[in-house]
Order: C-alpha cells, then sequence, then structure tokens
C-alpha cells in the first residue's frame, strides 16, 4: 500500500514534502480491504520516516 502513496504527497509552498494526504490513504486501504484502524494506527509512523527520508535527499 505505501509503494501505492508515491503520488499522494503534500509538498509545502518551500517544496519539502510534508507527507500523505491521510483521506486518501485510508481510502486506499478500504479499497485494498486493509483494516482501517490498522493504517490508522501504523501508517503516520511510517509516513513520519518517509518524510524525513525524502527531505534528507532533497536537501543533498
Amino acid at each position: 500500500m505505501v509503494a501505492r502513496l508515491g503520488g499522494q504527497l503534500r509538498v509545502a509552498p518551500s517544496g519539502g514534502v510534508i507527507g500523505w494526504d491521510m483521506g486518501t490513504a485510508l481510502a486506499l486501504a478500504s479499497a485494498l480491504g486493509i483494516c482501517p484502524i490498522a493504517t490508522a494506527e501504523i501508517l503516520p509512523a511510517i509516513e513520519a520516516v518517509m518524510v524525513r527520508k525524502i527531505n534528507e535527499q532533497m536537501d543533498k
């Protein structure tokens, strides 16, 4: 599911990535049959790592 969210990034005016569109992420999880409660619990932790890594790569 995480790989499918690549096009759903929220980007700040400065160009930095601030996260995923969580509404879309929850809709995607539902469409894939993934428990929305589990998605809401787990996805923010994955999102935090993704944001940090992408922004680190952009800074290089």
